[in-house]
């Protein structure tokens, strides 16, 4: 008569209270940090591609170089590329007896962006591909959006701090200006001065 084949045993059930219930909460919990790490980071690298590819796009093939003013205009564009998406919220949101607002949670984000992104302008920096380095540029005008490759494009904070702006720039003109006629003015002042001088000493050497 053929022996019984014996079946596995079934698995102890796991007391919620002994060591390997603790061990196996804290690998759940591990393996749950490690996933939303690696979720982070490639979010990150996404973002950050992203960023990357619009400022190629910017760049004029034409040019091998570009000036602190030139990446800061770029930068500007850049602080603006959400304005129509936020003109059409509000538009949808201003249509009459709308109950509500439509989009607010993507409004608050995108806005939220801005005022950080332009912080950093204004202060420590915005940090962008280093396109005011030529052998910098080259390499990123050759980069073609392989998040693998991101280590090898050099970055770099760039603020508008220490930048004249066109008002800047007419006043310091203006400033000038008057300087120039303020000197021009004393100078002619003063040929009058040396005229009339030498008329009163004409008219004391006639009358003596």
């Amino acid at each position: 008569m053929p022996k019984a084949q014996k079946g596995k045993p079934a698995e102890k059930a796991v007391h919620p209270y002994s060591r390997k219930a603790a061990y196996l909460a804290r690998e759940e919990l591990r393996l749950k940090r490690k996933e939303k790490h690696q979720n982070d980071k490639a979010s990150r690298l996404n973002n950050i591609g992203e960023k990357l590819m619009w400022f190629q796009e910017q760049l004029d093939p034409t040019r091998t170089n570009y000036s602190k003013q030139d990446a800061c205009d770029i930068i500007e564009r850049y602080l603006q590329r959400f304005d129509s998406e936020l003109e059409q919220i509000e538009l949808l949101n201003g249509i009459k007896g709308r109950q509500g607002r439509l989009h607010g949670a993507r409004e608050a984000v995108i806005k939220q962006t801005i005022e950080r992104e332009r912080a950093q302008f204004d202060g420590v920096g915005f940090e962008i591909p280093d396109i005011m380095n030529a052998k910098h540029l080259k390499m990123f005008r050759e980069w073609t959006g392989d998040l693998k490759k991101l280590p090898n494009i050099k970055l770099r904070k760039v603020s508008n701090k220490g930048l004249e702006t066109k008002g800047d720039v007419q006043d310091k003109e203006s400033e000038e200006k008057l300087e120039e006629d303020k000197e021009s003015l004393e100078e002619v002042k003063g040929g009058e001065e040396e005229d009339l001088d030498e008329e009163q000493e004409d008219m004391l050497l006639m009358s003596d």
